[in-house]
């Protein structure tokens, strides 16, 4: 029997289990992986907290990200088959068909196969990274040659991948990190300008970089009273794109800088996304194009057993990761 990772009760790590359960078989439209590499992101944790989009119903899988080969295929599926090497793009049922195991059955249309140039782990640390970026920076934020975008929480998966994704649009990536310990590792990601926000003034320093202009695009999971500073960095007709909500104090509206600039404050996911087809191949496409000419290349941070699955969540709410945090199988 494959081992399965499940909850019982909400909250902190440990109520993460490890069990021996049935070998499942694939339903209408679904595949069954036989998952090599599980890439943890946030979600997961606010999930098994109960404090997620979705309501675990306990005992409860886990996991959106996996990469894998089918090792068994449902009925209604023609475009895949057993052998192929795929990984699964998060929009499904995070409870329902959770990725954390051995053995991981998902709808067919979330399973797409990855590059031949990336490893098992690397498979497994693209789709939820590269799309979220992706939805915000080029296809709603049509991300150009001139443009000056402001990422910030940048040394997470997704802000690296908004990092490469800016660059590739041959735009200028402004980074920001609390600490001054992570500003070489960004500069290295390829950041044209860190700020470090403990030491410096952020809307200072945009304008600064940007000769008083501000930035047109502002990618940011954070929130809370963040906010107001990320609206007097902006230029005037930007839109600020808020995809999380990191801050835990409220977040006020920064009313009478957003009249002044014409600014765009929006709520942005994922799913906007992955519950488009268009939008969803259109960036799936961009993305596979770009890893395979090495345009975008997914940081992996560490990787931990399945054995470690506890550890590995632990890690990951330290808040020191610098990229994306695989499980092997």
């Amino acid at each position: 029997m494959p081992k399965i990772v499940r909850f019982h009760a909400t909250g902190d790590a440990d109520v993460l289990r490890i069990e021996d359960l049935p070998l499942a078989e694939p339903g209408e439209g679904e595949v069954r992986l036989k998952v090599e590499a599980i890439g943890l992101n946030r979600a997961e944790v606010m999930f098994r907290r109960g404090q997620y989009l979705e309501t675990p119903e306990l005992p409860s899988r886990l996991g959106y990200e996996a990469a894998g080969t089918i090792d068994a295929v449902g009925p209604g599926v023609s475009d895949l088959q057993v052998g192929d090497r795929v990984s699964t793009i998060p929009s499904f049922s995070i409870g329902k068909y959770g990725v954390y195991g051995e053995s991981a059955i998902v709808p067919a249309y979330a399973a797409v196969p990855y590059p031949d140039n990336l490893t098992p782990v690397e498979g497994a640390a693209i789709w939820m990274q590269y799309l979220t970026a992706f939805g915000a920076l080029i296809e709603y934020g049509k991300t150009r040659a001139q443009d000056s975008v402001l990422i910030t929480a940048a040394s997470s998966s997704v802000g690296l991948a908004a990092i490469q994704i800016s660059k590739n649009a041959g735009a200028t990536a402004i980074a920001t990190t609390r600490g001054a310990d992570k500003k070489p590792f960004l500069l290295d990601a390829g950041a044209d300008h860190v700020i470090v926000t403990d030491e410096e003034d952020l809307a200072e320093r945009v304008m600064e970089i940007t000769s008083g202009t501000g930035v047109r695009i502002v990618f940011d999971p954070v929130a809370g009273p963040l906010l107001e500073t990320l609206a007097e960095a902006a230029a005037p007709g930007a839109t600020i794109f808020e995809y999380g909500a990191l801050a835990t104090a409220p977040t006020p509206f920064p009313l009478f800088t957003a009249l002044a600039k014409g600014l765009t404050i929006r709520g942005y996911t994922l799913f906007e996304i992955v519950q488009d087809a268009e939008k969803l191949a259109h960036g799936t496409q961009y993305i596979r194009d770009a890893l395979q000419s090495g345009a975008l290349k997914p940081v992996i941070d560490s990787t931990f057993s399945l054995d470690e699955i506890v550890e590995a969540h632990r890690y990951m709410e330290s808040n020191r990761q610098r990229g994306k945090i695989v499980v092997t199988v």
